[in-house]
């Protein structure tokens, strides 16, 4: 599979890097970046962050604004950021032209609903289809460790528990921790799952917890005053999920933050000591 350099910066002695390529799984071009610290120019494979943005958001949101990349380059961790949903000509959005469903809003799971099906298949673009060509060319390994924000956080934390011995570790910022109680994840779901609530239960983290069969350590932050925070957030569905089912969770309500990228520039590197101390082990 090919792909084509779009851009390229200097950054901590590494090089972010944005590529565009065609993807069999969501029948359209897609765009991801990816940070390659300076150990990536010194031989060997590095272990990988997978980071999943949030509504609204493109690969770019992540790079340009977290400031990931000096502790990524510490660390020897390379960084991918993939787009948020499948774009392009004969990609449906939402029919009404709201932001939070469709277009930038594709919710990291696989649609079985027409028309989205077609195209909605984010869960196996990341989870399959994007580390097939991450470690095909890049110097990188299969220590992979997943992360992301709101939406992202959600498929963060789902894609690791459906997927037991896919990564060594994940993490998450205000993640939509039980999308099934929530407007978003009922939206969401609703069109791109259908109306039967069971299907949905095979996408929600604060379901999924219950079932796993991997424990992997949960790292997750929130911000206290983050305007979504009892609305569509609602991490105390995952904590007490993970207490019933005895699953380490680390939840930490971060005191004045808000949702936005100044909440998760404060933390990345924690975020990204946790994963690194996993990936390296």
């Amino acid at each position: 599979m090919s792909l084509e350099n779009l851009s390229c910066q200097k950054s901590f002695g590494g090089w972010h890097k944005r590529y565009k390529h065609h993807s069999q799984v969501l029948g359209c071009d897609m765009v991801f970046a990816v940070y390659l610290p300076p150990q990536a120019e010194q031989g060997g494979k590095l272990p990988v962050l997978y980071w999943l943005s949030g509504l609204t958001c493109t690969d770019e949101n992540f790079m340009q604004k977290a400031g990931a990349q000096r502790m990524a380059a510490e660390l020897g961790l390379i960084i991918i950021a993939p787009d948020t949903s499948p774009r392009g000509a004969g990609v449906p959005g939402d029919p009404d032209g709201a932001w939070d469903f469709g277009l930038g809003a594709g919710f990291y799971l696989n649609a079985t609903q027409a028309p989205w099906a077609q195209h909605y298949r984010m869960h196996d673009y990341v989870v399959n289809e994007l580390p097939e060509l991450v470690e095909a060319h890049f110097p990188a390994s299969n220590k992979r460790g997943i992360s992301g924000h709101s939406m992202g956080g959600h498929g963060a934390l789902v894609c690791a528990l459906r997927n037991p011995g896919r990564y060594q570790s994940v993490s998450a910022f205000a993640p939509i921790s039980n999308p099934m109680d929530c407007p978003w994840g009922q939206k969401a779901f609703s069109r791109y799952l259908g109306e039967e609530r069971s299907r949905w239960r095979e996408w929600d983290a604060s379901v999924l917890i219950s079932e796993a069969s991997e424990k992997l350590p949960l790292l997750v932050d929130q911000g206290d005053r983050d305007d979504f925070l009892t609305s569509q957030l609602k991490p105390e569905a995952l904590q007490q999920a993970a207490k019933n089912a005895g699953h380490a969770l680390t939840l930490r309500l971060q005191p004045g933050y808000d949702h936005s990228y100044f909440f998760i520039a404060s933390f990345i590197d924690d975020h990204l000591r946790h994963h690194a101390r996993a990936l390296n082990a």
